[in-house]
């Protein structure tokens, strides 16, 4: 895969701690400089065949396995079957199905059973469920035969990643089929667990998307900036990635993006890589909780306090808290004496709760700690202090080799922001409001995002050379597709750069281009640097016009008297008023998804000036009561149990958005203003105990005019 540049993830889970894996090129941490374990891979006592799990870039994942099957042989490799079956609901549904009842019927009977509960569950919970059950024949009758179907298959899938690899024809021990949608692949008839219960080796190819991301922004540095980046070749203390981490600003950083992990790194200020490891395996529920802890310990804001000198050498490196499971491992060895092959055996009963070995580890443990002449009081605090701990710990192996894509992506986006930045957008191009949200992180960064241009833009977001800019791709305009965008950058790529829009309807021959795609590539600013959009919109017909007598003129063998010479105009386009701004915002909306040019809002600043704060300010923890203005991007009406109307709309500024929630009593009051492109301001109390910063609404009012 690396020979082909194709990017492999760095490693994945216990494989990180086996040398052997580093130094044939599988993994890329070393695991004796980052103290990772060989026995969390691989023990005498472990039975289970090893698992090696590899992130490959999402989109050429298909190549590796095409690549495993040539070397190994087709009828050595297949994909694992899956197997969906039927929850309550479902088997509600397609009961109802079956016996031919109204879906409006069985639909209200499957709504009434909460997510992820059974049937039975459900008698036992919903009274109104019981209630139906008991009174209504038809729902007794569809509630008894779902009863039946509940958990059964309902339909095979291929696995998302899971691959095996047999030194025998698979045939020979395991039934194969092709998935019904692909005759060119195979999947084993059975599934994960009996295929590992075979003793077949089982590889996960896991297909990362971050990993796609890298790739690209590599791509473009190459075509941008002309060397490539080797990755392996990174410093190791970078300043200006550490000051991005420091600040925050981590949107699209792997693993370090969310709001939550952002207001942590700017109170943890990391100066290390081992900071990157630690909040990777803190931040998930449950070890989050010992986030504010390290961080005071990390800011010389609380002292490290080891319970015995012994720990202090294992867990220095975590502020003093047991952070990941190879220290658990590490502290059993040292203070018990358990080989690591025991210890693993230790962290796997801690880890998930088997009662009866915990009992044994625990008593093996204390008499270790006994015969190794620790306390008996003190092993027993130690004891205590570790059991919490390890239930929730982290792989270490697997939190150092994702530290390390993180990294790798703060790196890219501190040295090579546009080309960062254009990858991400590329990467998130069928999401809006994902898109909307990265282009506000570019103004943040200082990139200017531009629309679509024909003589600049490429399939997708690019880079403009030599400037601080990111490019619209061309197939980001709605009814402009694959075909008019491909002939457009070829024709480009062949004949240089389009010297008018006479030049560019002579040349760009293709059948698709129509009214329809003519006009939203106008609209869009396609052609900004050549002509004024209403202009174009008005002689439209005669730009189609000339672009079908040059097609026929061509097709027909016909040589026009000027071939060859540099002709720049040869249409008259007749004057018009230019388009107004306003028009020009609501084209790009109608046809990017979002305002690019420029913003609606800008007129409106002295509106908002002296009785609004910005959206962006809200982020920093002084307020709790806010007045805010700016316009509506989306909104969501929904109705409560009670029927009454409330909304989930969001607000936009200038310089960032939040979700502005609606309670019924104000909801009902002014429903007409909380509609998408409306001018606001909205006044409310600000509430973030999910993690994410949202405003509960006291107040709107709608501005008219700027």
């Amino acid at each position: 895969a690396k020979e082909n540049r194709i990017v492999v993830g760095p490693g994945r889970g216990s494989a990180g701690g086996s040398l052997v894996a580093y130094l044939v090129g599988i993994t890329n941490i070393d695991p004796l400089k980052y103290n990772l374990l060989f026995e969390r891979f691989l023990n005498p006592d472990r039975i289970s065949m090893p698992d090696i799990d590899l992130d490959f870039t999402d989109r050429r994942r298909d190549e590796v396995i095409q690549y495993v099957s040539g070397k190994y042989g087709k009828n050595r490799v297949a994909q694992i079957i899956t197997f969906g079956t039927m929850a309550a609901r479902a088997a509600v549904r397609d009961v109802g199905r079956a016996l031919g009842y109204m879906y409006s019927y069985c639909d209200r009977v499957a709504k009434m059973i909460p997510f992820g509960m059974s049937l039975d569950q459900t008698m036992d919970t919903v009274p109104e469920f019981k209630e139906l059950y008991q009174s209504d024949e038809q729902a007794r009758t569809l509630i008894d035969f779902a009863k039946k179907l509940e958990g059964v298959v309902r339909h095979a899938s291929t696995h998302a990643c899971g691959v095996v690899i047999s030194k025998d024809p698979l045939d020979n021990s395991v039934p194969l089929q092709h998935p019904s949608q692909d005759d060119n692949s195979i999947v084993t008839q059975y599934e994960m667990h009996s295929i590992e219960d075979l003793g077949i080796l089982k590889m996960d190819f896991l297909g990362l998307k971050n990993l796609t991301i890298i790739e690209d922004t590599l791509s473009r540095i190459y075509k941008v900036q002309g060397f490539n980046l080797d990755l392996a070749t990174l410093p190791e203390n970078d300043k200006d990635t550490y000051k991005l981490l420091q600040q925050g600003n981590t949107v699209g950083v792997f693993q370090l993006e969310s709001g939550g992990m952002q207001r942590y790194l700017k109170q943890l200020k990391p100066t290390n890589f081992e900071d990157i490891i630690a909040m990777v395996a803190l931040y998930r529920p449950g070890p989050m909780q010992l986030i504010p802890d390290y961080i005071a310990r990390k800011n010389k804001q609380k002292p490290v306090v080891y319970l015995h000198p012994k720990l202090e050498p294992i867990l220095k490196n975590t502020q003093g808290i047991s952070v990941y499971q190879e220290q658990i491992m590490k502290i059993a060895q040292e203070m018990a004496g358990f080989t690591l092959a025991e210890a693993d055996i230790l962290r796997k009963a801690i880890g998930k709760k088997i009662k009866k070995l915990l009992m044994d580890q625990k008593e093996k443990f204390l008499n270790g700690m006994k015969n190794n002449n620790i306390d008996a009081k003190v092993a027993k605090q130690i004891w205590d202090w570790i059991e919490p701990f390890a239930s929730y710990s982290f792989n270490r192996s697997h939190a150092a080799a994702y530290a390390t894509i993180a990294y790798q992506t703060a790196y890219l986006k501190a040295h090579y922001p546009a080309e960062f930045m254009a990858a991400l957008l590329t990467s998130e191009r069928n999401d809006i409001e994902r898109i909307s949200t990265l282009i506000q992180e570019c103004k943040k960064m200082g990139l200017e995002v531009l629309p679509p241009d024909v003589n600049e833009s490429f399939t997708f977001f690019g880079v403009v050379p030599g400037k601080n800019q990111v490019r619209f791709g061309l197939s980001a305009i709605k009814n402009v597709g694959s075909g008019i965008v491909d002939t457009i950058v070829e024709e480009r790529k062949a004949n240089g750069h389009y010297q008018s829009i006479e030049d560019f309807v002579s040349r760009v021959n293709t059948k698709d281009l129509n009214k329809k795609s003519l006009e939203s590539l106008i609209k869009s600013g396609a052609f900004d640097t050549m002509e004024e959009r209403n202009k174009l919109l008005h002689n439209m017909e005669r730009l189609l016009e000339y672009s079908r007598d040059n097609q026929k003129n061509k097709s027909n063998g016909q040589a026009g008297l000027f071939d060859g010479m540099n002709i720049n105009s040869s249409i008259k386009l007749e004057e018009i008023e230019a388009a107004k701004e306003k028009d020009m915002l609501s084209w790009e909306k109608d046809l990017l998804g979002l305002f690019v040019s420029s913003h609606p809002l800008k007129t409106y600043q002295t509106a908002f000036e002296g009785r609004t704060i910005t959206i962006a300010s809200l982020a920093s923890g002084r307020y709790s009561k806010v007045r805010i203005g700016g316009i509506i991007s989306k909104t969501k009406k929904i109705l409560t149990k009670t029927g009454k109307p409330m909304f989930f709309v969001n607000v936009e500024d200038l310089t960032d958005k939040i979700e502005v929630i609606v309670f019924p009593r104000l909801a009902e009051r002014k429903q007409d203003i909380f509609q998408e492109n409306k001018i606001v301001i909205v006044s409310g109390t600000l509430d973030s105990k999910d993690g994410t910063l949202k405003l509960i609404c006291d107040d709107a009012e709608e501005i008219i005019e700027a």
